[in-house]
């Protein structure tokens, strides 16, 4: 299957509190047949398992180190009890998903790129054929963030969610990458939310620190995915029905988002 017609949603867990609908919203846009790919981060509960298991967590510059006691835990929060959580509600709801790691038939390869993080990689190739052979058969692929790394046959890294989305995307030139997030877009130097920015200001407003934390690797992935022509989008996922409301019509006339920020 191409990437005609798919659309490839990052959830997080900040997103998928109390009264929530992303879940049904994937269930309904299946449902009214949109091929869609759904990759999901995991860091508080990370953060929560390492907690309970006396495993420290340490961060660099704002990125989680992972060393050797915290990758199994990692592996196991994230391609285990997150990706089937999601997959389980996801089913619970009459959806059809199916969980996955970038593991599973090598579709995420990565690298070692700082010491200082330890078992944390960058994407350096994908092979989306399990993905599409997935959406062939009318399955909701969900992806957790875990890779091989390219140059040691069987280990395991820990990579960002964010950065692994716009990634798939790209691999199956999709029509659409939404980020559901739990802020309301992109803020501009005023502070308020842009409803477009075009990629030379997302470059130029990542270099200047305007756009920064979180949000870099999230804008850095609409800049990859667009530049296969995808639509991109940054929508505030706390809001009731967000994704369905993004989605709900299909070209030019979804860029008019109620709340969030069209990259491209």
């Amino acid at each position: 299957m191409s990437g005609e017609g798919v659309t490839v949603v990052k959830i997080g867990g900040s997103t998928l509190g109390k009264g929530d609908t992303t879940i049904e919203d994937l269930v309904h846009l299946q449902g009214q047949g949109l091929p869609l790919v759904v990759v999901h981060g995991g860091g508080g509960e990370v953060s929560r398992w390492l907690d309970l298991l006396g495993v420290e967590t340490r961060f660099v510059n704002g990125l989680r180190r992972t060393d050797a006691d915290a990758l199994p835990v990692v592996v196991a929060v994230l391609a285990g009890l997150v990706n089937k959580e999601l997959v389980g509600r996801i089913n619970g709801l009459g959806g059809r998903a199916t969980g996955l790691s970038g593991v599973d038939a090598s579709l995420l390869r990565a690298r070692r790129y700082n010491p200082e993080l330890g078992f944390v990689g960058e994407v350096t190739s994908i092979d989306a054929t399990v993905v599409r052979s997935l959406l062939s058969a009318r399955y909701m692929p969900v992806i957790a963030p875990i890779a091989l790394e390219e140059s040691d046959e069987g280990q395991l890294l820990n990579v960002n969610a964010d950065t692994v989305a716009g990634e798939v995307a790209r691999a199956l030139a999709a029509e659409t990458l939404v980020f559901l997030t739990d802020v309301p877009g992109v803020l501009g130097p005023d502070g308020q939310t842009l409803s477009h920015l075009q990629a030379a200001d997302a470059r130029s407003m990542i270099e200047s620190g305007v756009v920064d934390g979180g949000m870099i690797p999230k804008v850095e992935a609409c800049l990859r995915a667009a530049a296969v022509q995808a639509r991109t989008l940054i929508v505030d996922g706390r809001r009731p029905k967000a994704l369905r409301a993004c989605l709900s019509s299909r070209g030019a006339a979804s860029r008019a988002v109620v709340t969030g920020t069209a990259i491209g």
